[in-house]
């Protein structure tokens, strides 16, 4: 039997979203990850094509973590075919569920609406999947445990290592025929609110890595002196502080972050809202796995307690309806959907509204058009006028930055045969192979979408 192995890149290759790495080999092949492309629309509507390898052939995905880039494409990979166990540890396989169902009931409804109002090119307008196709992807689920090896074939094992990033996140390496295959999934950062920080691989062959922050370094903020300031000119103003999140990690850093300085008297007892149906269900999810973050169940219980979690959608219309000063927390975290686009349909156009923005944005997302300066932005097929302040705290990524990058490297004894930098745009991956150049002396490439690399 032959010892070859052919990696092809169908994803978070030339771009940061949509990560899909397949191995090829005799005896078996593997998915790793499987996820949605997201921002500029040439890139979403790669979404809508068949992939291009038979799933049906397909015998395993392994998932780094839940992230809709990662695993949002799940349910299209089982409707083409594929009906293997899909594996991943049990916090990443909970914040993927609550992710493809949340993912799944919002195209339903946007293509509803889009139908309804006659606002897309398509007719009719179609969910990318629905419900029931998440839920089949769902069936397939199977947990591991982290740090222990799995047996896919006669030749091949992985294993999982807790990684930071989110909840449930790991790394993953792969034994094919004796050589050590490591793909960083996201890769956390050292010093982080919740998490502890992410293992280090010891070895590696061939080397997949992440390289979202490699042309930077994370800025030095004051993030509770911005949160105060922001919340005092909301009360002073009589406005609105409107802050997109990510649903997973970022919205419980904020909550976190925000009741220190409510226990700390830096801020008063102003209203916050937390809606983020998809955010209250990784609530759940933290108290699930405590042994996966670094909070106190009892403190955490304690904090929850202090936000106005809104479980309704009559109860978005209420705190819209609100015309007291507040803060509102909101999925989505670029704001390419979810509940925060009916509060800036009617709260952007307000002076007095303060849009904070506190993760990366990718190009093509709404969220980078804000932050780009753009007076104008559509919502649910109309233009909104830009007139809120757009402010951005760009630390409380849960991405290391080129440093944690290259740390998180700095455990590697061997040279490896040749490492692929993916999951960034052009100048980041670039900055991070110089960088990997100059300081290992590492054979690096950066593939680009579909294209193939054998090794043996």
């Amino acid at each position: 039997m032959s010892n070859k192995v052919k990696i092809s890149f169908y994803g978070a290759a030339g771009t940061v979203t949509g990560s899909k790495f397949l191995l090829e080999t005799q005896e078996y092949n593997i998915l790793i990850d499987a996820g949605m492309f997201q921002g500029l629309k040439e890139l979403r509507k790669l979404n809508w094509k068949d992939f291009p390898f038979p799933p049906k052939d397909i015998d395993t995905v392994l998932l780094t973590h839940g992230h809709l880039d990662h695993s949002g494409y799940l349910p299209r990979l089982v409707m083409q075919g594929f009906n293997g166990p899909i594996l991943g540890t049990s916090p990443s396989l909970a914040i993927a569920s609550i992710i493809l169902r949340d993912s799944a009931k919002i195209q339903e409804e946007n293509a509803e609406k889009a139908n309804k109002e006659d606002f897309s090119s398509h007719s009719p307008a179609l969910p990318f999947y629905n419900i029931e196709q998440a839920e089949k992807a769902i069936t397939l689920f199977e947990k591991v445990e982290p740090e222990d090896w799995i047996t896919l074939s006669e030749n091949i094992k992985a294993r999982f290592i807790k990684n930071g990033h989110i909840l449930g996140a790991t790394f993953i390496e792969l034994d094919i025929f004796g050589k050590l295959w490591v793909f960083s999934g996201d890769i956390g950062r050292e010093q982080d609110l919740l998490l502890e920080p992410p293992g280090r691989p010891q070895w590696a062959d061939y080397l997949i890595m992440e390289s979202t922050y490699g042309d930077r370094r994370h800025p030095v903020e004051d993030v509770d002196e911005i949160l105060s300031s922001e919340i005092e000119n909301v009360i002073n103003t009589n406005g609105s502080l409107i802050i997109p999140s990510f649903a997973v990690e970022r919205l419980q850093s904020l909550m976190f972050k925000l009741w220190q300085l409510y226990k700390k008297n830096k801020i008063p007892n102003i209203p916050i809202f937390i809606d983020s149906p998809m955010g209250n269900e990784v609530l759940d999810v933290f108290e699930r796995f405590p042994q996966w973050h670094k909070l106190d169940l009892n403190e955490f219980r304690e904090m929850k307690k202090h936000f106005k979690i809104i479980t309704s959608y009559k109860d978005t219309w209420k705190t819209i309806d609100y015309n007291r000063p507040k803060v509102v927390i909101a999925g989505s975290g670029m704001v390419t959907g979810g509940r925060v686009l009916t509060y800036l349909r009617y709260y952007l156009e307000k002076p007095e509204t303060t849009v904070l923005l506190v993760g990366f944005q990718a190009e093509g997302t709404r969220g980078r058009q804000l932050l780009e300066g753009s007076q104008e932005i559509k919502i649910f097929g109309k233009y909104c006028q830009v007139n809120a302040k757009i402010k951005h705290i760009d630390s409380l990524s849960a991405h290391a930055d080129q440093v944690g990058l290259l740390a998180w490297t700095s455990e590697i004894k061997n040279i490896p045969e040749q490492v692929f930098l993916v999951h960034g745009e052009p100048h980041s991956r670039d900055a991070l192979r110089v960088k990997l150049k100059d300081v290992y002396k590492w054979n690096t490439s950066s593939p680009e979408l579909h294209e193939s690399f054998s090794a043996s």
